[in-house]
């Protein structure tokens, strides 16, 4: 096992509407935005790095590639070793790949779920100022990116991975479904964390594993204020809020949740708790918020959706 994930990097997505996705992004989530090597994709900036989510246009809604960072060539060595030892195929990315991505190094395997995952050392920054939409700076350096949700047809199998091979710290639970299955084991979304962000990782039983393979990625940035306008700004854009604002009770986020064009949500926070590992221990959650995230009317996830 390793422990040298530090946290989420970075994330690609394919999408049908790119336009739109820049719509909800850049106009109502205040990303900034620059430039990159493919054509027509939209490179979004939310610190000094170069690119955080990438969308690629493409004939299908997909994941790319979920991006986790290491400290360095050293470490990176070290996580292709742990994954050789447990049987993963492991690719090295060419030159021409790392450059595309603004990396030094990286490699590529899938995990148990078929989610493509990407290792990488050394991003390359760029220094000059965020533009961002609302003033806001996003919450990341230590914590990383902010969060994934993947679906899982191989619930054991993905959460295995992630701490015993990757080193993920388990970080709770919340039990789904029927909460007393008459003695059965109970279904449970397990968060799973790498730095003191709560949880840069939960894994979500799916009922299967067809594109796009993501539930949601939160972002969070540092003011209620933003997020107050960004949730403005996504009604009178036309988007669909997935879930009111409310405040969740694992990590404390005051969010609220918007459905991307490809039929998972972005997770838009503030006020997200940071974990001291002296003296934390897992615990199981029976209720996903203390107020809000009203779900009610929220369009069906496909990642739960009847495969077509």
């Amino acid at each position: 096992m390793t422990n040298d994930i530090r946290g989420l990097g970075y994330l690609r997505v394919q999408a049908r509407d790119v336009a739109r996705w820049r719509e909800l992004t850049v106009g109502a989530l205040g990303f900034g935005e620059t430039t990159g090597p493919i054509d027509d994709g939209l490179y979004l900036r939310m610190d000094e790095r170069e690119a955080r989510l990438i969308v690629l246009p493409g004939d299908s809604d997909r994941v790319l590639a979920v991006g986790w960072e290491v400290r360095d060539q050293f470490a990176l060595a070290r996580v292709a070793e742990a994954l050789a030892a447990a049987g993963v195929m492991v690719k090295e990315l060419s030159q021409a790949q790392c450059d595309e991505r603004r990396v030094e190094a990286a490699i590529l395997f899938d995990d148990p779920a078929g989610t493509p995952v990407e290792v990488y050392f050394g991003p390359v920054l760029d220094h000059d100022v965020v533009h961002t939409g609302w003033g806001q700076s996003f919450v990341t350096g230590d914590q990383g990116m902010g969060h994934v949700v993947l679906p899982t047809t191989a619930m054991d199998e993905t959460v295995t991975f992630y701490t015993e091979v990757l080193g993920f710290l388990p970080r709770g639970a919340v039990r789904i479904g029927d909460k007393k299955p008459n003695g059965q084991r109970p279904r449970r979304v397990r968060f799973l964390g790498v730095n003191r962000r709560h949880h840069s990782l939960a894994v979500c039983p799916a009922p299967h594993g067809e594109p796009p393979g993501l539930v949601h990625l939160m972002v969070e940035v540092d003011t209620l204020d933003a997020v107050g306008r960004a949730l403005d700004e996504v009604n009178k854009r036309g988007f669909s809020v997935s879930s009111t604002l409310g405040r969740h009770t694992n990590d404390k986020m005051v969010s609220f949740y918007v459905r991307a064009p490809g039929g998972w949500d972005l997770e838009y926070g503030t006020e997200g708790m940071l974990v001291d590992e002296t003296h934390y221990t897992a615990e199981e959650i029976t209720a996903d918020s203390y107020w809000g995230h009203d779900w009610s009317e929220s369009e069906p996830l496909a990642a739960f959706a009847s495969p077509s």
